[in-house]
């Protein structure tokens, strides 16, 4: 009888053991991508490869990263890069780019076979991240470095873009779109200067 009613017990539990198990979220990956309208480029100039930024090393993981307001960074663990996040700026750099110029000769450094351009674009971000005071920030440095003659001068820039909270998907999507509306800000800059 007792064995029976151990048996019993047992059976009754085993589907409670499932209910307890935690739950896991899946994660959600992001990608950056150009604000600008598409175009078909048909312009062979200006030709310009954009080499991978410098980032700093905090920034270098898959998970997205906030600074908090006592200098501490959290780590979004379920929200995830899709693609390593210099990779990401720098084809959307050279999209942007391209969408601003109409040429076709704006790429990444990776995709030119041979040295068939004229200058290479270097970009060094100090921070792209949300600030507590809702805000994004970009901080960088960047130059136009001519294949043939000397060094470019490095330029600063410095842009804020509010975060928007009221876009489906949270305040992870709105920093998304603050990200790729900073580097359509970086993009109209280094424009100027091609």
């Amino acid at each position: 009888m007792k064995r029976l009613f151990l048996t019993l017990l047992g059976l009754c539990l085993m589907p409670s053991c499932s209910l307890l198990n935690p739950v896991e979220d899946d994660p959600v990956r992001h990608l950056l991508d150009s604000p600008f309208s598409s175009r078909t480029p048909t312009a062979s100039k200006p030709a310009v490869a954009v080499a991978r930024p410098s980032l700093p090393p905090y920034l270098e993981r898959v998970e997205l990263i906030t600074r908090t307001a006592d200098g501490r960074l959290e780590v979004h663990e379920n929200d995830l890069w899709a693609e390593p996040l210099d990779a990401g700026i720098t084809r959307v750099i050279a999209d942007n780019l391209r969408r601003l110029t109409g040429s076709t000769n704006i790429q990444p450094s990776a995709n030119f076979i041979t040295k068939e351009y004229d200058s290479l674009l270097e970009i060094r971000i100090e921070r792209f991240d949300p600030q507590p005071d809702g805000n994004l920030l970009l901080e960088c440095t960047w130059k136009l470095q001519p294949i043939v003659g000397g060094d470019a001068t490095p330029k600063a820039f410095r842009t804020t873009v509010a975060i928007r909270q009221d876009l489906e998907g949270g305040e992870m999507s709105g920093r998304i779109v603050a990200m790729n509306d900073a580097l359509g800000q970086l993009a109209k800059k280094i424009r100027g200067g091609l």
